[in-house]
C-alpha cells in the first residue's frame, strides 16, 4: 500500500507560478512511476505529467508542456509539480498517483491521493 497526501495548492493569478508536493508513504516509493492529473468541475480526470523512478522518462501532457515540470527526490519519498506561466484552464483539483508499472497517460494508476485546489484567477 502507498498512501499520498498533496499539498501546495492555492489561488494565484494568471501568469503565476505554484510547486504543488506529493509525499508518499508505505512501500518503496521509489519503485514506483509518480503521476500528476487534475480534474475541472463536470470535466474528466486528464494526465498532466508522470515521471519514473529515476526520471529517466518524464512525459508531459501537451498542455502544460514548457510551463510545468515533474521532479522527485526519492530519498525524501516526495514527487513535486512545479507550474509556471498558469493559466485560467489549469485551475483544477490536481491529484498525484502512483503505479507500479510504467508511464501511462491514462488514469490506470493503482495509488491516489485526496487532490488539492489549484485556482487561476484572469
Amino acid at each position: 500500500q502507498v498512501q499520498l497526501v498533496e499539498s501546495g495548492g492555492g489561488l494565484v493569478q494568471a501568469g503565476g507560478s505554484l510547486r504543488l508536493s506529493c509525499a508518499a508513504s508505505g512501500h518503496t516509493f521509489s519503485s514506483y512511476t509518480m503521476g500528476w492529473f487534475r480534474q475541472a468541475p463536470g470535466k474528466e480526470r486528464e494526465f498532466v505529467a508522470a515521471a519514473t523512478w529515476g526520471l529517466e522518462i518524464k512525459y508531459y501532457a501537451d498542455s502544460v508542456k514548457g510551463r510545468f515540470t515533474i521532479s522527485r527526490d526519492n530519498t525524501k519519498n516526495t514527487v513535486w509539480l512545479q507550474m509556471n506561466s498558469l493559466k485560467p484552464e489549469d485551475t483544477a483539483v490536481y491529484y498525484c498517483a502512483a503505479r507500479y508499472q510504467g508511464v501511462s497517460p491514462t488514469t490506470s494508476y493503482d495509488y491516489w491521493g485526496q487532490g488539492t485546489q489549484v485556482t487561476v484567477s484572469s
